[in-house]
């Protein structure tokens, strides 16, 4: 007798609504084989920039986004994606998926590989002087790696004040 294979189909605009009822964040749509797969409603108070080991896409299930991205000279530049678009974004570019709580995206990533960090960095918003970065190891993505990295970054005042201008990163 073989063995079924497991294909998930998942019900995007359903799981979105089912988060917002919820009150969630993320919903996990699957971790199998190398692809890690999630849903997730904005968190209209990022101010980070993820720095992911991995490629990513983002599709765009509700609402519009707004993607932060630091260029290689150290520029800001704002990618806007609407609602039913996708994009590509590749290992190691400075992101900050920027979007209403009433707006929710996929996003597919391959999982991490033993070793690997996902970095987290923050800039002075007033001078943009680089502040601090957090990093981890990302074994289990339902663990909530980016609200734990916020925790530590703004439980820590010396982190959020920049040495450049004197000022503080106000707290979320």
């Amino acid at each position: 007798m073989s063995e079924q294979v497991q294909m998930p189909i998942v019900d995007l605009d359903g799981t979105a609504a089912e988060l917002g009822r919820a009150g969630e964040r993320v919903r996990v749509l699957w971790q199998e084989g190398e692809s890690l797969a999630f849903i997730a409603r904005g968190r209209e108070y990022r101010s980070e920039f993820h720095l992911n080991p991995s490629d990513e896409v983002m599709l765009m299930i509700r609402g519009q986004m707004n993607l932060h991205y630091r260029n290689p000279d150290g520029t800001e530049d704002v990618a806007v994606i609407p609602q039913g678009a996708s994009i590509y974004t590749r290992a190691g570019i400075p992101h900050s998926p920027r979007f209403p709580p009433d707006a929710f995206v996929m996003v597919i990533e391959r999982l991490r590989r033993p070793g690997e960090l996902d970095r987290f960095h923050w800039f002075c918003p007033s001078c943009d002087t680089f502040l601090h970065e957090e990093s981890v190891h990302v074994a289990d993505y339902r663990t909530d790696p980016v609200g734990n990295a916020y925790r530590k970054f703004f439980d820590d005042l010396d982190a959020r004040t920049c040495s450049a201008c004197g000022d503080v990163m106000p707290t979320a």
